[in-house]
């Protein structure tokens, strides 16, 4: 692995690379005029001051997070057969974990892929290469792609704003096949997904496990699903025996995939959408006097970065308060936060600040995050960005 440039670590400033963190920073390395000259996405190898050598890394000399560890091995040789073998360990777990290939295949760092998102759908697949990196090593991802599972299609959806501290474009595009429509199956449903018309790539398998949970609640009660996108915990509610479920969402397109989502798997009949700004709508519905068995909120990011933390927090509390006043006595509560600035130690404390200004007593059935095909690297605490609780309201 000689022919990789090398970059070198700042004197003290290698501590956290040594205890095994999977990202350096860029004030702490040795920015040489050679190292800022080393194109973005290079694959280097990482050296300590004292010389300890720190394994192979995707390298940006532009970037806050400069370097991200692909392997500690520093003769590691990042070729086709690497990224076989590492989607091949990440497709071992999830078909250990699922018995239909619908799931999140790849997620980041946890499958030491760092930058690296594939949404599995059957052979459709939806990418996300948020790193430089991933980006140069996007062909050999889509040749490893074709030895493993052959998809039918693949489409890239590049936006995401990191992309942006990158020095990267956002752009959507198919990189395989000619039709990326799909489905995907959860619980007694089949979902339709459009990665390239649809919300971030398609779906959101985070939450599969909390709509389960929601849905074995919902047998015979009105149900409420807020911000519902294609209708994942409404549908799957209504097919689990609610008596009614109402959608509501901003997206005239979500909602019509929701709606054709329930004519097709005979759900329709108790099935309504109502198109609104969600905060607006549950503010109406509560001076209409209207009573939900179960209610679901859950919205898109309310922080982008740090300096809208505090904003977030005063909006997860007026959403839980607004949320709360829907819920009828011993009904249930279904909250979430997918902002990975909030804290969950916070998130749950405005939540029940806002149930307190509602005036509703509740106990918490459980406090959850996303599902395991979401694993989370142990040094990276900041990738734990979903935060859910469900809770039954007095």
């Amino acid at each position: 692995m000689s022919d990789l440039p090398l970059i070198r670590l700042l004197p003290g400033r290698d501590r956290r690379a040594k205890g095994g963190h999977p990202w350096i920073f860029s004030n702490e390395v040795a920015m040489t005029p050679a190292t800022r000259a080393i194109p973005p996405g290079s694959t280097v190898r990482v050296e300590a001051d004292d010389g300890a050598r720190l394994g192979v890394h995707h390298f940006n000399p532009h970037s806050l997070i400069a370097a991200r560890r692909l392997s500690p091995d520093p003769a590691a040789m990042v070729d086709d057969a690497f990224w076989t073998e590492r989607l091949a360990g990440a497709l071992a777990l999830r078909e250990r974990l699922f018995t239909t290939p619908h799931y999140r295949l790849v997620h980041a760092e946890a499958d030491g892929m760092p930058g690296l998102i594939l949404d599995r759908y059957g052979d459709l697949v939806a990418l996300q290469a948020n790193t430089a990196g991933m980006e140069e090593a996007t062909p050999a991802i889509l040749r490893a792609l074709d030895a493993l599972i052959a998809p039918r299609a693949v489409v890239a959806r590049n936006e995401a704003g990191v992309r942006a501290l990158e020095g990267l474009p956002e752009v959507t595009q198919l990189l395989r096949g000619t039709d990326a429509t799909g489905t995907v199956e959860e619980g007694s449903v089949t979902f339709s997904v459009d990665p390239l018309g649809g919300q971030k790539t398609g779906w959101f398998f985070d939450q599969r496990e909390n709509r389960a949970r929601v849905a074995r609640l919902a047998r015979g009660e009105a149900v409420l699903d807020a911000f519902c996108h294609t209708g994942g915990f409404g549908l799957q509610a209504a097919a689990a025996g609610a008596a009614r479920v109402t959608l509501l969402d901003r997206s005239e397109h979500a909602l019509a995939t929701a709606m054709e989502t329930a004519r097709r798997n005979g759900l329709a009949e108790r099935v309504e959408a109502v198109r609104g700004e969600a905060m607006d709508t549950l503010e109406r519905m509560g001076r209409e006097g209207a009573r939900f068995g179960v209610v679901v909120v859950d919205p898109p990011a309310f922080a982008k970065s740090r300096k809208d933390i505090p904003a977030a927090i005063r909006a997860y509390n007026r959403l839980a308060r607004l949320a709360a006043a829907l819920v009828a006595p011993g009904g249930f509560l279904f909250i979430a936060s997918c902002s990975h600035h909030v804290p969950s130690g916070e998130f749950a404390d405005t939540v029940l600040a806002g149930l307190h200004r509602a005036r509703r007593d509740s106990r918490i059935l459980a406090l959850t995050g996303a599902g395991p095909d979401h694993p989370l690297h142990p040094m990276l605490p900041e990738s734990a960005y979903l935060k859910a609780l469900t809770l039954q309201l007095s």
